[in-house]
């Protein structure tokens, strides 16, 4: 999920240095130009605050990218570890593993925000990024988190090659089949409803099939 997408469309940034900007607003303002300075800004490095709006997507949509990107984080190359697994960890070992059901820092093992995987908008949807996924990847909690409205080449970031669901599978089979041999663990309705989801999409899908 792109927690810091929106609508609002954001000007084309100047091929100028942004200092180099503001080093002209501050000439003009030398000059007691405040109207030129104004002018400076609003032309090259204008301010146009997000409008923040909510995308969540359904266990299924969200699988289908992670087994598309073999659970990698396609900032970074880090292998990444099934929602469901993750937390069906903590549900066995809530102290050594804990989790927070509002993220808090204090009360969640980091691992949540290193290996979780998300979905970004390699292009925010405000940098005028399509919202499907040709222009959805997989990252990390963390990652997706740093990135917020900013594009790569602004961040310096690259992005990595798929992953291969064969050869990483982001403990997606071991937490069907380890659900499977303890269903009390459906009683709690996150991992039932990621358990259900990699079920239907593993089936509905012959590659990669279910080991």
């Amino acid at each position: 999920m792109d927690n810091g997408d929106d609508n609002t469309p954001i000007p084309a940034p100047s091929q100028e240095p942004r200092a180099d900007v503001l080093a002209r607003v501050a000439a003009a303002l030398s000059g007691n130009d405040i109207s030129a300075a104004k002018h400076i800004i609003g032309q090259d490095y204008p301010f146009t605050p997000p409008v923040t709006t909510s995308r969540n997507y359904t266990p299924r949509q969200s699988l289908r990218i992670f087994i598309r990107d073999g659970f990698i984080d396609r900032y970074s190359g880090t292998r990444l570890v099934h929602p469901g697994a993750l937390r069906v960890l903590s549900r066995t070992m809530p102290e050594d593993f804990p989790f927070h059901p509002n993220w808090l820092m204090t009360a969640t093992h980091f691992a949540f925000w290193e290996l979780s995987p998300t979905i970004d908008h390699l292009v925010p949807i405000a940098r005028g990024g399509a919202d499907d996924d040709t222009n959805w990847a997989t990252t990390s909690m963390l990652r997706n988190s740093a990135k917020g409205h900013w594009t790569l080449d602004e961040l310096g970031w690259t992005i990595t090659p798929a992953g291969d669901y064969q050869h990483w599978d982001g403990l997606t089979d071991w937490f069907i089949e380890h659900v499977y041999r303890n269903p009390e663990l459906l009683a709690d309705k996150y991992i039932a409803r990621w358990h259900r989801a990699s079920i239907d999409v593993l089936n509905s899908d012959p590659q990669p099939p279910i080991r």
